[in-house]
């Protein structure tokens, strides 16, 4: 054993490589290695032989791991010294010009529209993406039978057969933001709820997730009156125009009696959109006085308080002000795309500093 012992530890000693140690290793204390040889021979051997010779055939296996461990852990070191030593870098070199990021154009347009409507005294409200269908259908006056709460256009969350919870769903509006604030500050009030929704539809306008803001006001004295002012002095300050006409055609929201959508006068020249000239009318949002069941879902006495609410594509909004074609490419993440349609950062919209710096 002593033979065995100078010969392994003076091959590992002046191994080159982990290569040569694996080779070392097996040849050693393999399975078929020398000292597991030996091994096999302690069966032959008569009791008193093998408590002499079973120990040190142990010690020798232990120390020849030991010394390729050790061996390994300095060729380690070695091969790190010579990646350092090969491997630099000059730091007195000039740095490259550093890339800052760009602000997407649907982010910019929800800081244009915040800006816009707080300066009309409108305060934001938040609330969860997924909630129960009571805050997003029935406490908006939305019956049971209505297309929207249809499987093929809501996504609801799975639950487990048997749960009697109510079911969630990802908001189809932030609509559901309007109740929640109702119930937290009472009247009177004025908020706007910005946010991502998502919807079952996908094709060149629309996308399973987009974004929305949605505006409510509440008090004993509001007319539509107030909305169409409010509707008016937004998208002239959002697309920066001194003029517009709006156009209120009736119709039918679960939420809101009466109810209008909005149209405004624009015109198309030579594919460039011009808002408040011309004789072409677009929808742009969809608006009305807030319906007295919505009130009470809220908890506020319909009796005593009344308002005017309205929803706003925001994604739609960033298409038509920055002449953005396709709404699917909003998600694509694709740099060139992002490059070439994004915003400074830095640049915080505001009325006196300007929006779309």
């Amino acid at each position: 054993m002593d033979d065995l012992k100078s010969k392994y530890l003076s091959q590992i000693a002046n191994a080159a490589d982990e290569n040569a140690l694996e080779t070392i290793r097996v040849a050693a204390v393999g399975k078929k290695g020398e000292v597991a040889l030996k091994m096999r021979e302690l069966g032959k051997m008569t009791p008193e032989q093998r408590q002499e010779a079973g120990p040190a055939l142990n010690a020798l296996k232990n120390e020849i791991n030991s010394a390729i461990m050790a061996k390994k852990a300095g060729l380690a070191d070695a091969a790190l010294d010579e990646r350092l030593r090969t491997e630099w870098l000059d730091v007195t070199l000039p740095t490259r010009a550093r890339r800052t990021g760009t602000l997407h154009p649907v982010s910019q347009a929800q800081e244009e529209l915040t800006a816009i409507f707080a300066e009309l005294g409108f305060s934001v409200a938040e609330g969860p993406r997924i909630d129960t269908d009571w805050y997003n259908f029935d406490a908006l006056n939305i019956p049971g039978h209505h297309p929207a709460r249809a499987e093929m256009d809501t996504f609801y969350m799975h639950r487990a057969e048997g749960d009697d919870r109510p079911p969630h769903v990802l908001r189809t509006h932030t609509s559901p933001v309007q109740i929640r604030s109702m119930e937290k500050m009472g009247a009177p009030l004025r908020i706007i709820c910005p946010g991502g929704v998502y919807r079952a539809d996908y094709d060149q306008t629309h996308t399973p997730m987009f974004h929305q803001v949605e505006g409510l006001a509440l008090d004993t004295d509001i007319s539509m009156a107030n909305l169409k002012w409010t509707l008016e002095e937004f998208v002239k300050a959002f697309f920066e125009v001194d003029n517009v006409e709006l156009r209120f055609r009736a119709s039918h929201f679960p939420f809101t009696e009466p109810s209008a959508e909005v149209d405004i006068r624009c015109s198309w020249k030579d594919g460039t959109l011009k808002i408040g000239e011309g004789d072409d009318w677009m929808e742009i949002l969809g608006s009305g006085m807030v319906h007295p069941k919505v009130i009470a879902a809220g908890g506020i006495d319909p009796d005593v308080y009344q308002g005017f609410a309205f929803g706003i594509g925001i994604d739609r909004l960033a298409m038509l002000k920055y002449g953005i074609p396709d709404l699917r490419a909003f998600f694509d993440s694709d740099l060139r795309w992002l490059r070439h349609y994004g915003f400074q950062c830095l640049d915080m919209p505001s009325l006196h500093g300007g929006l779309s710096r």
